[in-house]
C-alpha cells in the first residue's frame, strides 16, 4: 500500500526518443494524492507524449514513472487499474447507445452486476447523462462526448486521472460545466489535465507545470508569478529618468517602457510590502510627478514569456 505522504505521479528524470528526435527531455515531476495539476505547453512541446507514458501507452526511452506506486513497465496492469485517460478528441463507439458504451467500459474494468449500476449511476449523475443515454455515441454534440468520455474514466473510481485538452472544442457553456466538473474532482482523485490555453488551466489547476520543446521550465508557474510582484508606473518622465531614480529601490529587479502607451513603465521587483511606498518616495524626491502605480495581478502568460525567453538565451 502506497504511504499517505507518497507522490501518487512520479516522473524521474524521463526521456523519449522518436528515431532522431527528442520528444521528452530529462523531465521530473511529483504530484501529490488529491491534486489537480495542469501540464501547460504549446502544441508540439511533449504534452500527449508524457501522458502517453504515464498510462502506459508509451515506454520511456530513459528515466522511471511510477503511477500509486506502480512502475509503468514493470507492472504496467497495476498501473491501468489506477489511472483512466480521456485523449483530445477521445474516440466512442458511434454505433453504441451511451448506456451500452458505459456498460461496456465497466465490463473491460472489471464491475459487473449491481457494482456496475452503482458506478455507471454516480457517474451519470456527475455528468447529467441521463437525457442522452439511449442516444448513440455518434449522434451526441462534442459537449456531450466529452461527458461521456470523461463518465467513462471516472468508472472504477481511478486514484488518478489524465486529460489531454479537456475543453478543447467546446462552446463556453460547455467549458465551464467540465471546468465545475474537474475542479469538484479534487480530493476525490489526483487529476492531471494538460492544455494551451493559458486562462483555461490557470482557472482550473492548483499547481500548473510548464513544458517547452520537451523541456520541463517549471514545475510550480503559479508559486513562480508570485515570488515577484510587477507594478504598472505611469508618470511625466523620460525613460532614462525613471531609470535613474528607481535603481536605488532595494528589490527593483527590472524597469521596461510598457508598450500600452508613453509615461508606462512596468517594473518588476521583489515581493515586499513597503516597494511601492519606496517607489513613489524616490520618485517624488527625484520631482517626477506619478500619475498612476497599481500591482499587476500575477498571470501565467507572464511566467510562461520570461521563462521561454531564458531558455531561448541558454540555448
Amino acid at each position: 500500500m502506497l504511504p499517505a505522504d507518497s507522490p501518487v505521479v512520479l516522473a524521474e528524470r524521463v526521456t523519449k526518443w522518436y528515431g532522431p528526435r527528442r520528444a521528452v527531455a530529462d523531465v521530473s515531476f511529483a504530484i501529490a494524492p488529491g491534486e489537480i495539476v495542469g501540464l501547460l505547453g504549446p502544441n508540439g512541446s511533449g504534452k500527449s507524449t508524457i501522458f502517453r507514458m504515464l498510462t502506459g501507452y508509451l515506454v520511456p526511452t530513459s528515466g522511471r514513472i511510477e503511477i500509486a506506486g506502480h512502475d509503468v513497465v514493470e507492472d504496467s496492469l497495476g498501473v491501468r487499474r489506477a489511472i483512466s485517460y480521456v485523449p483530445e478528441d477521445a474516440p466512442l463507439y458511434d454505433h453504441m447507445r451511451v448506456d451500452e458504451f458505459l456498460h461496456f467500459m465497466a465490463g473491460i474494468k472489471g464491475l459487473h452486476g449491481p457494482k456496475a449500476r452503482t458506478a455507471i449511476d454516480e457517474a451519470v449523475d456527475r455528468l447529467d447523462l441521463a437525457r442522452v443515454m439511449r442516444l448513440t455515441t455518434g449522434k451526441l454534440s462534442r459537449g456531450f462526448r466529452q461527458r461521456v468520455s470523461i463518465a467513462q474514466a471516472l468508472l472504477g473510481d481511478p486514484k488518478v486521472l489524465v486529460l489531454d485538452e479537456p475543453t478543447s472544442g467546446l462552446d463556453p457553456h460547455q467549458v465551464i460545466a467540465v471546468r465545475d466538473l474537474i475542479q469538484s474532482l479534487a480530493g476525490c482523485h489526483t487529476v492531471l489535465l494538460a492544455s494551451h490555453i493559458l486562462p483555461e488551466i490557470e482557472k482550473i489547476a492548483s499547481r500548473v507545470m510548464i513544458l517547452l520543446d520537451g523541456v520541463l521550465l517549471t514545475s510550480d508557474a503559479l508559486k513562480d508569478a508570485t515570488r515577484d510582484q510587477t507594478l504598472r508606473l505611469s508618470v511625466d518622465a523620460s525613460e532614462e529618468a525613471v531609470h535613474g531614480a528607481t535603481k536605488v529601490v532595494a528589490g527593483v529587479r527590472e524597469v521596461v517602457a510598457d508598450p500600452e502607451g508613453a509615461g508606462r513603465f512596468l517594473v518588476r521587483a521583489q515581493r515586499r510590502p513597503s516597494v511601492a511606498a519606496e517607489l513613489v518616495s524616490v520618485l517624488v524626491a527625484a520631482q517626477i510627478p506619478v500619475r498612476e502605480l497599481t500591482e499587476l495581478r500575477p498571470d501565467l502568460e507572464r511566467v510562461f514569456l520570461n521563462l521561454t525567453r531564458r531558455l531561448e538565451a541558454a540555448a
